[in-house]
């Protein structure tokens, strides 16, 4: 076993903030029990996915081409709109949009926006950069505690949590900073949970055509935070299984478990 950085987090699923990531390469006996919250998590997984190739060919096509703004052209000009578009949302709260406080902050919010969508520019391609190796392992490998930060496409609000990723081999291994940068492709778009924990999945089985990937999502959503029902404590899961962690439960109970460690 080995065990990068932090020191795993405590069992219960997943109310503290963790710092760090844990990778662990390794397989164990699934133990004999599981609490009711993961046999909900491998009842509804092995739904999520049964089908690996139809998630290739319409999840990872949800990209479309953004343009990073310039002083000229048509790429200043979208720029423009986007900063007289801020000036409209904060004149219509009742502000003052040329007092100093704010006369800025049409230009810092368009480039802040920018930032946050910047994975529309990112491929898979380019993001894997060859990071792809020949390995004669066959073994789970499981990245865990992933931070990231994406945004709900239906209020443009944050929600912010962490990802855990399993993989197991077909002779061939990805570079472990390759499923972080993965993650930021996807989590820096306009997004759902549910669509970021299967293009995540997918992706990963498209750049390694592994036995089988697995991927849970637990995040806190701010449109329920500082919004609507204001329920501070809550977080949502979501887990997408493919190829043998779908089709064994065996596989599936043990990265369950080693993600609950």
């Amino acid at each position: 076993m080995h065990i990068l950085t932090s020191s795993p987090p405590p069992c219960g699923l997943y109310s503290q903030a963790w710092l760090g990531v844990s990778v662990l390469v390794f397989r164990t006996a699934p133990p004999a029990e599981f609490s009711p919250l993961f046999r909900i998590f491998a009842m509804s997984s092995s739904r999520i996915a049964s089908n690996e190739q139809q998630l290739m060919d319409t999840v990872i096509p949800h990209s479309p081409v953004v343009k990073k703004p310039s002083d000229d052209g048509e790429n200043g000009n979208q720029f423009e709109d986007m900063m007289t578009a801020y000036r409209s949302i904060i004149k219509h709260t009742g502000d003052d949009v040329e007092r100093q406080g704010l006369f800025k902050t049409p230009k810092c919010a368009a480039e802040a926006m920018l930032f946050f969508t910047k994975g529309y520019e990112e491929n898979l391609d380019n993001i894997l950069n060859e990071a792809v190796f020949d390995e004669d392992h066959d073994e789970m490998v499981l990245v865990r505690d992933i931070e990231f930060f994406s945004l709900c496409e239906h209020h443009l609000v944050p929600f912010i949590g962490k990802v855990h990723i399993g993989y197991i081999p077909n002779k061939k291994i990805l570079g472990i900073s390759k499923l972080e940068r993965i993650i930021e492709m996807f989590s820096r778009r306009l997004q759902l949970q549910e669509r970021l924990t299967k293009q995540i999945a997918t992706a990963i089985l498209q750049a390694v055509q592994s036995a089988g990937v697995a991927v849970v999502i637990e995040a806190s959503h701010m449109c329920m935070v500082m919004r609507g029902v204001q329920k501070i404590n809550t977080t949502t899961s979501t887990s997408c299984m493919l190829g043998v962690f779908c089709d064994d439960p065996k596989t599936r109970e043990e990265l369950l478990t080693l993600i609950k460690k």
